[in-house]
């Protein structure tokens, strides 16, 4: 019987080198007038406070390209509309923007353009519109009415003087206050600029947007949703192999990749000790509890014919219940943890599994309370234990 080594922490390496190219990256132009509330936004939107704590490189003489280690996206802020040369900015800022959205690789494209108008001045520059309409030419643009306090049908002027745009919406990226602190407005229009941005950014880039945005977490909740799906069906096919035993050493490095993957859709800070102590967790305890039932497959796989398909089936059953166990449980412990405090630190996540607790049935583990996230409220208790029949998440805050 041939002998699978399986390395942890070359897998861990790997998994993390995997996950953290797969989100790629999504890269949005903010466009506006000095004054419009654009930084404000960025720090608002986007995980990490981007527009204070980020790197900004020049990339022409009145726009600035914003990373931040960690978090997926670009932006690329633009300024100098209201300056009397604009055309000529406009012309630079055009001339890069089609060079770069006709390079070959698409992570170098601009995605999506947010274009922001404040709403306090009632009124927009010849130089606002003819900028817009040359990006609408490259991408998506969304135009963001700021500080949004009282329409008085600004708005509907805008969609007339706009039409080019893909949307129109109002916001306020923070609480406003008026007369003299009595009345208090909250945040607004954020969580529909997040859903209209998911809806024209490229489906390539969606990942990375619902990552590195900290306003709505069911756009990461979906994302995780669907690597778990991707990892489930791999897994499956991978334990239909006919080669007794071979299917152990191929699945795990699928299910490492999938914790890594999900992690980085709820912009966790995936260093190779947060992986490692998840992985530990989690595939330590595996052994043991789903050892008689995978042994069991891999024994039947060894008479022919017959022997295989039953076992495969067995094995597929087995793989695609535990991997999707794993995966929609800690999308749900996540999800538990984030909901109410998107910028809260996870310093590390153990997960401990019971055989007799856990059902291997697909169809059990898939419609559970696992996977019905609206009802995850009581997944997690108050001391930071998340637990679901045979899997129970021990969580450390920073």
């Amino acid at each position: 019987m041939p002998e699978h080594v399986i390395n942890i922490d070359t897998l861990i390496n790997e998994a993390r080198e995997r996950a953290l190219k797969a989100i790629g990256i999504a890269n949005v132009l903010i466009a506006g007038k000095t004054g419009v509330g654009k930084s404000t936004l960025i720090n608002a939107v986007f995980q990490g406070r981007m527009a204070a704590t980020g790197q900004g490189k020049p990339v022409t003489q009145s726009t600035t390209k914003i990373t931040k280690d960690g978090v997926p996206v670009a932006i690329y802020d633009t300024r100098g509309l209201e300056v009397k040369n604009y055309k000529s900015i406009i012309d630079e800022l055009m001339k890069f923007i089609e060079t770069t959205n006709s390079d070959t690789d698409p992570l170098r494209h601009i995605h999506v353009a947010w274009l922001c108008i404040a709403e306090g001045a009632r009124r927009f520059e010849d130089a606002e519109i003819e900028l817009g309409e040359a990006l609408s030419r490259q991408m998506p643009v969304i135009v963001l009415i700021t500080t949004a306090v009282s329409d008085q049908g600004f708005e509907a002027i805008i969609k007339e003087h706009f039409r080019f745009a893909a949307n129109v919406v109002r916001i306020n990226s923070l609480e406003y206050t008026l007369d003299g602190g009595k009345i208090t407005l909250p945040p607004r229009g954020l969580e529909d600029l997040i859903d209209l941005t998911m809806e024209v950014i490229p489906d390539a880039q969606k990942k990375a947007f619902a990552a590195a945005q900290r306003i709505k977490l069911s756009h990461k909740v979906d994302e995780a949703h669907k690597i778990v799906l991707a990892a489930a069906t791999t897994a499956g096919t991978i334990a239909m192999t006919p080669i007794p035993f071979a299917d152990a050493a191929v699945i795990v490095p699928v299910q490492i990749g999938m914790l890594a993957g999900i992690s980085v859709v709820f912009g966790l800070n995936l260093n190779r000790d947060f992986l490692a102590l998840l992985v530990s967790g989690t595939f330590i305890t595996v052994a043991g509890p789903l050892g008689g039932r995978a042994i069991l497959a891999n024994l039947v796989k060894f008479f022919p014919a017959i022997g295989w398909v039953a076992g495969s089936a067995l094995s597929a059953a087995v793989a695609i219940s535990l991997t999707t166990a794993f995966g929609e449980a800690y999308i749900a412990t996540l999800y538990a943890l984030l909901k109410d405090a998107p910028d809260r630190k996870i310093e590390e996540v153990r997960v401990e599994l019971s055989a007799k607790k856990l059902g291997y049935g697909y169809g059990h583990i898939y419609n559970s309370v696992v996977y019905r996230i609206t009802d995850v409220s009581r997944f997690l208790n108050k001391a930071n234990h998340a637990t679901y029949p045979g899997l129970r998440f021990n969580v450390k805050l920073a």
